[in-house]
């Protein structure tokens, strides 16, 4: 699925806590400056207001009509109806039950998605960015093996999740399928993962390492620096506060994906210190089960981190092999290592979801007809 020669224009947002940023893609690129307006969070008749100025700004700048509007919004949400729901970090939202999509529709009379950013995350990655680029790997190096299916990660706020399966985003009967931040935290059992995978966490965790109040904890860019010596601080705090996260996330991402059986790709603004968290993660993903009987391994895959250079090749090489076909004597190429991938995000979360929002609008529409 490839849309990067089709002449429709989506019209998109990039909808945060305090303001909200809109454009226009076309050919899988934008093609208008972005418009970054307030939030109005707290006031929802100026926050609407301020939903259709901004796509009114994009439309007038865009080089042809838009044939659709595509974008992320926070949940909980009816998100194929596009209504949304009581929304946490948009006060404004908090009586919920608010028909924004149909709104938009008769607005500016074209079809609205509105979609999880976790999902359209996971989505312009599949289309565009990870999954690609790994069968990339694959092809280059005429393995035999090939992947389809996919879990997008995000650390940053908090820890988001979606599923493409062979192509197509997986949103479950209630619109809230891939919502890993709702499974249970290994480190604290009694509460949910999100409190071990997200920017306070890391605050958390370093400000008890390192025997300080929480309040007066760095920024998790800032714990970074101090875990690779490169200003002062607790570094053996911050080292653990990372290898932590990766343990909690590796833990929550094994169970996943037991079920989906697809590539991991990890995106958000906790990436950049990917070096300090995503060994523990595959390594957390690769343990295994203790069984009365002695060790058993917790995937039935195996997860390579492709990250490392040395994992990357191993993971691409696999183990392939020819095999006869009985009676024929024809060779049939085989390689029987079953694995996954887990990665950093190829094209960067916010443009990411920027495309998955377009792919995600256009294969509807062509599911239409």
């Amino acid at each position: 699925m490839s849309y990067a020669q089709d002449p429709r224009v989506v019209l998109t947002l990039d909808a945060g806590g305090t303001k909200f940023a809109f454009s226009a893609v076309q050919s899988d690129r934008e093609v208008v400056e972005p418009v970054t307006l307030p939030s109005f969070a707290h006031d929802l008749k100026l926050c609407l207001e301020t939903i259709v100025e901004g796509f009114t700004k994009v439309k007038e700048r865009a080089p042809a009509a838009p044939a659709a509007i595509s974008f992320a919004f926070p949940g909980p949400a009816d998100y194929p109806n596009g209504i949304v729901g009581a929304l946490g970090n948009l006060p404004a939202f908090r009586g919920g039950g608010v028909a924004l999509g149909p709104m938009l529709e008769d607005r500016f009379a074209v079809p609205v998605f509105i979609n999880n950013d976790g999902d359209l995350f996971a989505f312009g990655e599949a289309i565009a960015g990870f999954l690609p680029w790994v069968n990339a790997q694959l092809a280059e190096a005429k393995s035999p093996k090939r992947f389809h299916n996919l879990f997008g990660a995000t650390f940053g706020t908090g820890f988001g999740g979606g599923i493409v399966q062979d192509g197509r985003l997986w949103m479950g009967d209630n619109s809230a399928g891939g919502e890993i931040w709702l499974f249970r935290n290994k480190l604290d059992p009694k509460t949910n993962i999100e409190e071990a995978v997200s920017i306070r966490a890391i605050r958390r965790e370093y400000s008890r390492g390192a025997g300080i109040a929480p309040e007066t904890a760095p920024e998790p860019k800032d714990i970074f620096a101090i875990g690779k010596g490169e200003r002062p601080g607790d570094r053996e705090a911050a080292i653990e506060a990372f290898r932590r996260m990766g343990e909690a996330a590796g833990d929550a991402l094994a169970s996943a994906i037991t079920l989906v059986d697809g590539l991991v790709v990890v995106g958000g603004g906790l990436t950049g210190a990917s070096e300090l968290f995503l060994p523990a993660l595959v390594a957390e993903m690769n343990a295994p089960f203790e069984t009365p009987t002695g060790p058993m391994p917790r995937l039935e895959m195996k997860a390579f981190n492709l990250e490392d250079p040395a994992e990357l090749a191993a993971f691409v090489r696999g183990a392939a092999s020819e095999v006869v076909v009985p009676g024929s004597g024809r060779r049939v190429a085989y390689d029987p290592l079953e694995r996954i991938g887990v990665g950093l995000s190829r094209l960067g979360t916010s443009k990411a979801v920027a495309l998955g929002a377009y792919a995600f609008a256009l294969a509807e529409l062509d599911r239409r007809g």
